[in-house]
């Protein structure tokens, strides 16, 4: 295991010597650029948790190399990831989180909320983990390339309310109506949801490009950083159960964030009375788009036999694809610690039970969890800039603690 991944105390040449910097966040100065305000002693907009100061051993940055191909008689370079990491001075965990945004964001999500809270990197570090944030290769930082990358998908006003902000949404799936807990009314003109709609960038259309590219990227991140817990949300699902079906050794634990689902088909929100509809085969190999390791193996998706429930679990859910029995396994997912978290309010509240079932089936063993089994009440999708996201990050927390060996 490399030094750094081991201790925060370590020297790591290949990421840079250590530097002590006390109370540092990555949050800090953007809050005060676009609240106003650094007095820590504001509980209303407050930076840090004066219990558990943010105390850094060493941050950084750094790019993870992709592949060079030729374009127009040129040599470029595609599939590149941009990483930044702090390391914490008082480090209690042995392996670092490595965060990995959904579609349509950025490492931003996990550096602060859009109401200038402390985010998800800066709380872990806080509370003794080695923290990892990446653009996506062909997101943010890591750089877009339309020659080699294709067409886009831009995140509309109307796309970004309805799915993750707004509190009086129409009502598309049956647990919507429940949302309370984005910071303002999640409507354009208000200051939140103004400053979170500022942070999206457009995303490339070809979802199977993404997946493959990151599957990559994040294999040769864990060979460089070592073994490490994966915290993926959304559209990185897919792309965590990528990696760890590349790197199974390195990858010791996977904190799925409402993973991209349900298995096989999209399920499209349309409101009552049915609420549900099939979508698009986007998910062939069951839980991925490309292709993953099955024993006995499969050579094509058609080789996955496919059922489909009767009934769903219960009302408000929808029925889900699982295998024909005998099921095919997933070896290298076996024994990964994995957490399937899921709000409330999210579209995904009717779905991502089918996700837990899959892994199941194929011997991946899981905890399903539901925020409201805990009582917290109320989340959507974006969890992890809501009101309560720091009550979620210690749920995460303690369930790594317990879990992760």
């Amino acid at each position: 295991m490399p030094a750094q991944a081991r201790s925060g105390s370590a020297k790591d040449a290949r990421i840079g010597p250590h530097r002590a910097v006390a109370m540092l966040s990555f949050t800090a100065l953007l809050a005060v650029v676009v609240f106003g305000t650094s007095d820590p002693t504001r509980t209303e907009d407050q930076l840090f948790d004066a219990s558990r100061p943010l105390e850094v051993a060493d941050q950084g940055a750094f790019s993870i190399p992709g592949r060079y191909v030729e374009v127009d008689k040129q040599t470029v370079m595609i599939g590149q990831m941009y990483v930044q990491y702090q390391i914490p001075k008082h480090r209690t965990r042995p392996y670092a989180v490595v965060m990995i945004h959904g579609g349509g964001q950025t490492a931003s999500n996990f550096l602060a909320t859009p109401d200038g809270r402390r985010g998800w990197a800066d709380d872990f570090v806080a509370n003794g983990y080695a923290v990892y944030v990446v653009d996506q290769a062909g997101r943010g930082r890591s750089g877009f390339f339309g020659d080699s990358y294709g067409r886009t998908r831009k995140p509309s006003v109307a796309n970004v309310e309805q799915r993750f902000t707004a509190l009086e949404r129409k009502q598309l799936w049956p647990q919507a109506g429940l949302h309370t807990q984005w910071p303002g009314t999640g409507a354009q003109g208000d200051a939140a949801f103004d400053v979170f709609y500022a942070s999206q960038v457009e995303t490339i259309g070809d979802e199977a490009l993404i997946e493959q590219m990151n599957r990559e990227a994040g294999a040769k991140l864990l060979d460089r950083i070592g073994p490490a817990v994966l915290l993926t949300h959304s559209q990185a699902g897919v792309i965590g159960w990528s990696i760890a079906d590349e790197r199974p050794q390195l990858v010791k634990g996977i904190l799925a964030i409402e993973p991209s689902g349900p298995p096989i088909r999209e399920t499209v929100a349309k409101g009552a009375p049915d609420y549900f509809e099939d979508g698009v085969v986007a998910r062939p190999w069951g839980v991925t788009r490309g292709r993953i390791t099955f024993d006995p193996p499969a050579q094509t998706p058609g080789d996955l036999k496919l059922v489909r429930q009767e009934q769903a679990d219960r009302t408000g859910l929808v029925r889900c694809f699982l295998q024909a029995e005998p099921a095919r396994q997933m070896p290298h997912l076996r024994g990964i610690p994995i957490l399937i978290l899921v709000s409330e309010a999210s579209y995904h509240a009717p779905y991502d039970h089918c996700t837990a079932k899959f892994l199941e089936q194929a011997g991946v063993k899981n905890s399903f969890v539901k925020l409201t089994d805990h009582g917290i009440r109320g989340n959507g999708h974006m969890m992890m800039l809501e009101k309560n996201n720091l009550e979620i990050a210690a749920l995460l927390r303690r369930w790594e603690q317990d879990n992760v060996r």
